[in-house]
């Protein structure tokens, strides 16, 4: 039976999860600071981990990653939720600290990164997808910001959206998913 963990799970505990919050009025089974590692479980404990509009609350990202990296078995899951910079409604949460896009865990990825003495963690991406304000989801954009899903040559309209028009054609949320690499 596969092991999960929901990290700042809040009132919304992915089903089937442990839930971990440091917020004790929330659904969660264990209540830990996220900002304070470790965290208390083993490592290599779960099989997947879910984290939904967390990464963007915590005090260090690197640390957070290395962090579900360590709990995560090799081969394991990693789902991030989280929204996107260019998000309007980013500004309205005071307690939103990291401001994140599409490629804001290429540290994690070694073919991808750009700085590779921030963190020894190995990220295998699966998906990343974007969802974009309902306006211009309507109009297609969304779809050919996420073309590179199912065509890998299509990276540089992704890539051409995050530089020059997402703030014309404002994101809303990021979905990643990573298979942890361990050696």
């Amino acid at each position: 039976m596969e092991k999960i963990l929901d990290v700042g799970c809040g009132v919304n505990k992915y089903e089937g999860a442990i839930g971990l919050d440091n917020n004790p009025r929330t659904g969660a089974d264990v209540i830990h600071d996220l900002g304070v590692v470790p965290y208390p479980f083993e490592d290599n404990e779960f099989d997947f981990v879910i984290s939904r509009h967390v990464v963007e609350h915590v005090p260090d990202v690197v640390a957070f990653v290395e962090e579900l990296w360590r709990i995560t078995k090799p081969g394991g899951r990693i789902k991030l939720v989280a929204p996107h910079y260019t998000n309007p409604d980013w500004a309205t949460d005071p307690t939103h600290k990291n401001h994140l896009n599409s490629y804001s865990f290429n540290s994690f990825i070694p073919e991808r990164q750009v700085f590779d003495f921030y963190t020894e963690v190995k990220l295998k991406p699966i998906s990343t997808y974007v969802s974009i304000t309902n306006l211009w989801k309507a109009l297609g954009i969304e779809f050919l910001v996420n073309l590179d899903q199912k065509a890998p040559k299509f990276r540089f309209l992704r890539k051409f959206w995050e530089h020059y028009l997402s703030f014309i054609f404002r994101g809303k949320e990021l979905h990643f998913e990573f298979e942890v690499v361990k050696d």
